[in-house]
């Protein structure tokens, strides 16, 4: 017999429902997933309808995922004041310390130091202590199927719908009710603010109790931010970026080229030609026979009447960006990094 089948009657008591009664049974789109959950993946029909068809649209979601008529101005020194702070670094220190031998065992284990893994559950939830209060199922479902319309609607739904399948999977697979999770507005679980389909595949019992919980081991929680990182490509002992020169030539032949774009697509070789010299320590005919095919991305981050910083990212600063899609996390987790590595240094 099924997990939700044998499940079936505590799911339906533990459900949270809002005021009016939900019309998800009825709907083709829902009927559409349901039966492709069963011929996919064995799941009983009657038991996904009676644990789908009651959930609530989640209003406050909707809210917070809908684009804004009037797009905010992108600030970097906003944003990154918000994450490098003096209370995010002093208990970002106490983590580390606190976590030590599980931080050194990832470190050997995968190449990602230390102050990388501590900073990004930093940004993500200041370090569990705000993982979300969202519930996973319904929040999930509202962004699968009500989406709200935007140019991204058909890409994001997809998206959600794939995180819905993968979350029912893993309670399926660990035998845990899929009402019970809480996380953030788009369904990250956790310290490390893991979506399902990341949770599936990358998390790890890193403190070795025999399963994982990415919501109350800090230790599972950094050895799967490592094994994330390694899964997309980091470069053991490689740097995140190369600052640049602030010389009028480099200024000027980075603003031409700096397109947004996250790929690592230029070749360093190419910039150097086009009079972008990064800040390396290296006389520039080494740095050009070593590095002249490295591949680099132009990190720009606009701050309102200020001159923009501009940065060369490595592969690995193109790895953070795959955990969240944005210049400004990736440069502040690089940031809170360096200043809690400081910062436990002094200590």
């Amino acid at each position: 017999m099924h997990l939700l089948t044998r499940t079936l009657p505590f799911l339906l008591g533990a459900l949270t429902l809002l005021s009016a009664p939900s019309k998800f049974r009825d709907r083709p789109d829902v009927q559409a997933f349901i039966k492709a959950m069963a011929n996919k993946h064995r799941f009983e029909p009657k038991a996904l309808e009676s644990l789908l068809g009651d959930i609530q649209l989640q209003e406050e979601v909707l809210a917070l995922v809908k684009p804004s008529p009037t797009p905010s101005v992108k600030n970097w020194r906003l944003y990154r004041a918000r994450c490098v702070e003096p209370l995010r670094i002093r208990n970002g220190v106490e983590f580390w310390r606190s976590n030590a031998a599980a931080l050194a065992k990832a470190e050997k284990e995968f190449g990602v130091p230390a102050e990388i893994i501590v900073a990004i559950l930093g940004v993500e939830t200041h370090y569990g202590r705000s993982m979300g209060r969202f519930p996973v199922l319904p929040t999930l479902a509202t962004l699968a199927f009500d989406f709200p319309e935007s140019p991204t609607k058909a890409r994001r739904s997809a998206l959600f719908l794939r995180e819905l399948e993968e979350y029912l999977l893993l309670c399926r697979e660990t035998n845990q009710d899929p009402t019970t999770f809480l996380g953030s507005y788009a369904g990250a679980i956790g310290i490390p603010q893991f979506l399902p389909s990341s949770i599936r595949a990358q998390a790890l019992d890193f403190d070795g109790d025999g399963r994982v919980d990415l919501r109350a081991s800090a230790g599972d929680a950094i050895g799967s931010v490592a094994r994330f990182l390694v899964a997309h490509g980091w470069e053991k002992g490689r740097a995140t970026l190369w600052p640049l020169s602030r010389d009028r030539g480099t200024l000027k032949a980075i603003r031409a080229k700096a397109d947004g774009a996250a790929e690592p697509k230029w070749r360093m070789g190419e910039l150097l030609d086009a009079g972008i010299h990064p800040v390396t320590g290296i006389p520039t005919k080494v740095f050009r026979k070593k590095e002249a095919d490295t591949r680099v991305v132009i990190v720009d981050l606009p701050t309102p009447n200020r001159p923009t910083e501009y940065h060369l990212g490595l592969k690995n600063f193109y790895v953070i960006t795959r955990y969240n899609r944005s210049f400004f996390y990736a440069m502040s987790v690089v940031d809170l990094g360096s200043a809690l590595k400081r910062a436990k240094a002094r200590r």
